[in-house]
């Protein structure tokens, strides 16, 4: 006989390991946000003066009027690391990043580092802050304490997503197609056009369905909190190796969204038929148009987001669904002692008697 055996791993065991002493720190700030700059400051200047650290930041935030003004940032400006989105590559030169901001400073983070990605502590100083459980009155504890390893690990799976244009195929070009690592969703949807999307999906080259609607969500269990679960899908712990497919209000009363294996392929195009084009988006970036016989290729990538947890993997997650989310809150039922209007009833009431005393009471 033949006995198959499955291990299946526990989230806990995720724990950050440094192979050598971390020593160079990417520190990304929500831009736009004055509430953020003093937090900035101490961050850097902390980092710099007593863990010696070597600090890269954006080109763009050494050019910020109200950062320049600022007496402490003076002190420590030039001992910075600078670099500029799209043109400095910092493969192998980043040991840790540290977000101050909201979800969308780790989206960032994610898009920065297009294959392996160093560990990520983020700090909630934004509007929802789902994805940052760390608070920053005590940082320094908190930082020393990721520094020396004391921390847990969340896996973050992120989708790796390839366009591939019709002329590119017959022309045999020797452009690189689009290439892209999400760590939410990337989304199809009709754009501008009035007329339903009319989407085929297929996967592992096996045709699935066709989407009519408004457009298609693919995502990871990490983006299933995000555009995903507004349009109807389930929230998924990041931990769990899936793919979610999300219809966006689909001309159908039975179109529910599924959940796919992680490491399928999945392929999108307009369909042949379609009376418009569709429009895709990657963690709501590089909107570009889908054609007809364009086809956009989606499948799990090999390079996570190693996301520092401020507990554990099971904890963090589920105060950031009650904290950011409300979920399940409800007023709680009272107990029947509590209801002084049953307490002088009994069973043995029957419906005549009580309305028999609903009538003396009118």
């Amino acid at each position: 006989m033949l006995y198959v055996s499955r291990t299946i791993q526990d989230p806990a065991s995720q724990r950050l390991t440094w192979y050598k002493p971390p020593l160079t720190v990417l520190v990304i700030k929500k831009v736009r946000d004055v509430s953020v700059l003093q937090p900035f400051v101490q961050l850097v200047k902390w980092l710099i003066e007593e863990k010696h650290m070597v600090v890269f930041v954006e080109q763009t935030v050494m050019d910020d009027t109200l950062l320049i003004n600022n007496p402490g940032f003076s002190v420590v400006k030039e001992k910075l690391m600078t670099f500029r989105d799209g043109k400095d590559d910092l493969t192998d030169k980043i040991d840790f990043i540290i977000c101050l901001g909201g979800d969308g400073t780790l989206l960032y983070a994610s898009l920065l580092f297009q294959q392996s990605v160093p560990p990520v502590m983020a700090f909630h100083l934004g509007s929802l802050g789902f994805l940052t459980p760390f608070e920053f009155d005590n940082f320094q504890e908190q930082v020393t304490n990721v520094l020396e390893g004391h921390a847990a690990l969340t896996l973050r799976s992120r989708l790796r997503c390839i366009i591939v244009r019709k002329n590119d195929e017959l022309n045999r070009t020797s452009k690189p197609p689009t290439n892209l690592l999400v760590l939410n969703e990337v989304v199809i949807d009709r754009g501008p056009s009035p007329y339903l999307s009319n989407i085929d999906l297929f996967l592992d080259g096996k045709h699935i369905t066709s989407v009519q609607g408004d457009g298609l969500i693919v995502s990871t269990p990490t983006g299933s909190t995000a555009y995903a679960v507004a349009a109807g899908a389930s929230m998924i712990h990041p931990s769990v190796p899936a793919i979610m497919v999300t219809p966006i209000c689909p001309h159908s009363l039975s179109f529910r969204p599924i959940v796919v294996p992680a490491g399928v392929e999945l392929k999108i195009s307009v369909s042949p038929d379609s009376r418009n084009t569709s429009w895709v988006s990657f963690d709501g970036r590089n909107r570009q148009e889908l054609f007809h016989g364009d086809s956009l290729r989606v499948t799990t990538s090999v390079y996570p987001v190693p996301s520092i947890c401020a507990q554990d993997q099971i904890s963090d997650w589920f105060d950031s669904l009650a904290e950011c989310l409300h979920w399940n809150v409800r007023k709680r039922q009272k107990h029947l002692d509590e209801l002084s209007d049953l307490t002088h009833s009994s069973s043995n009431d029957t419906l005549d008697s009580l309305d028999h005393t609903d009538q003396l009471d009118s």
